[in-house]
């Protein structure tokens, strides 16, 4: 993957030695790189004035296999540039109706593939031990990261009776939860572009009270890394309005698993406990379905109880 500044960044230091429609190319793609992006080889060399071998000849000039390479490089440059509704027409702008499904599908797990191959075992291991030694464990995700956290929080307090999930309608709220966190405790922040301040200042505050700091971001060059001691790193994407986070997803769940392993006895005698508060409550009583010789039988309270 490219990041931010890696395909201007080659343009510009090449920039000397390429011939004079490289050179027209060049321009027109730093120029024009919303644009770019949607056109094939041949496109772009129609709009500039080249020929389509200029144009992969430029792909190649650049350090590319060739022109998909080089115009996958060019789609994250334009996906960090744009906005949300812009970085859609780019993923999406290209494909039917009919085609969403399954290329929605397919992104997502392509993303859980490269994320099993490229991430760190041992910062795994390291943050499944952090974890485990915490005296008390924060986690800290805003905006469309509170549903990773909020998932995180929900499993980890099944097995520990530790964990706080920060509420973060502000920073001031934010840091009035955390004034007791010190040396013996961990924050897990989770935050994917765009980044969250937020998350970021707590992070920081953390790691001032010399807190240990994991975190679950997207890459080596997130902000996020700058205060954690332990770099979860998953693949996400921005490229539509609803953000892409299946990856770290499957490494919350992975998490939770190992922690599990590590924890069978409390973890059995917790589920146990629920179970048999659930059923002295009958808390699910009115509210679940069972399936019955082949027919569904719900149970619902009086009928007078739905109206009060």
């Amino acid at each position: 993957m490219c990041n931010k500044n890696e395909l201007i960044s080659r343009i510009n230091d090449r920039y000397s030695s390429m011939s004079k429609g490289q050179k027209l190319l060049a321009t027109y793609i730093t120029d024009n790189y919303d644009k770019a992006v949607f056109l094939t080889a041949a496109k772009l060399g129609q709009v500039v004035g080249v020929s389509e071998s200029t144009v992969v000849r430029f792909a190649t000039h650049l350090g590319y296999k060739g022109y998909p390479e080089f115009q996958k490089a060019l789609e994250e440059l334009v996906r960090i540039k744009l906005n949300s509704i812009q970085r859609m027409e780019v993923t999406y702008g290209r494909i039917s109706q009919s085609e969403i499904l399954e290329s929605v599908l397919h992104a997502d797990a392509e993303k859980i593939k490269y994320t099993a191959e490229h991430i760190d075992q041992n910062a795994f291991e390291l943050a499944v031990d952090i974890i485990l030694n915490a005296r008390k464990i924060y986690i800290v995700g805003i905006r469309s990261c509170a549903s990773l956290a909020s998932f995180l929080g929900f499993y980890l307090n099944l097995m520990l009776d530790n964990v706080l999930l920060l509420h973060t309608n502000s920073a001031s709220e934010l840091f009035e939860q955390m004034v007791r966190i010190g040396p013996q405790d961990v924050i897990i922040g989770i935050s994917f572009p765009r980044y969250s301040m937020r998350t970021l200042k707590a992070m920081e505050f953390a790691n001032n009270r010399n807190a240990k700091v994991i975190t679950l971001t997207d890459s080596v060059h997130s902000p996020m890394n700058l205060y954690s001691s332990c770099n979860l790193i998953a693949k996400s994407d921005m490229a539509s309005i609803v953000d892409s986070l299946v990856a770290p997803l499957s490494v919350i769940n992975a998490l939770v698993v190992a922690l599990c392993m590590k924890k069978q006895k409390d973890v059995i005698h917790t589920l146990e406990t629920l179970e048999e508060i659930w059923d002295e409550y009958q808390v699910y009583d009115n509210d679940e379905i069972d399936y019955i010789n082949d027919s569904v039988k719900m149970h619902y309270g009086n009928i007078g109880e739905l109206n009060e």
